[in-house]
């Protein structure tokens, strides 16, 4: 799912009641276990559970249409998968638009099937795109 939102923590808007976000977030991040393409949009729009507005739920609400089209997408694993283990990673530098610190990205494949997956914003504010993809680096490898 590529979904880029514009969300931030200061947006001014209407606010919405915090348990009905959360009863909404919580099935999508159960759900990325399994499905590595809803891992970004839905950990974006978890960022933002104590100040809610209008424009977080109408970003929910988009991954949910999403998941209406996509039904048959998942993970399969054959039990002639070979046994070559493959990661990567990436980062995007000062990407958080509230706390200007980076996203860290990562996917290891078994063979040529994919078994792991991560998507976390890193805990230091690094002050070079080359710091960011050290730090990511460090923590895919951790």
């Amino acid at each position: 799912m590529a979904m880029k939102p514009k969300l931030d923590a200061y947006l001014s808007g209407n606010p919405i009641d915090q348990t009905d976000f959360s009863s909404k977030i919580g099935p999508l991040m159960y759900l990325t276990s399994s499905r590595p393409d809803l891992v970004q949009a839905v950990c974006y729009c978890a960022r933002y559970q104590a100040r809610l507005t209008e424009k977080h739920l109408k970003e929910v609400k988009i991954i949910f249409r999403y998941l209406r089209g996509t039904i048959d997408v998942g993970l399969w694993y054959p039990k002639d998968s070979g046994f070559e283990l493959t990661a990567f990673l990436d980062a995007h530098h000062a990407r958080c638009i509230d706390t200007c610190k980076s996203t860290s990205g990562g996917i290891q494949f078994l063979g040529d099937k994919l078994v792991s997956w991560m998507s976390k914003k890193q805990e230091c504010t690094a002050m070079s795109s080359a710091e960011v993809e050290y730090v990511a680096l460090s923590a895919s490898c951790a």
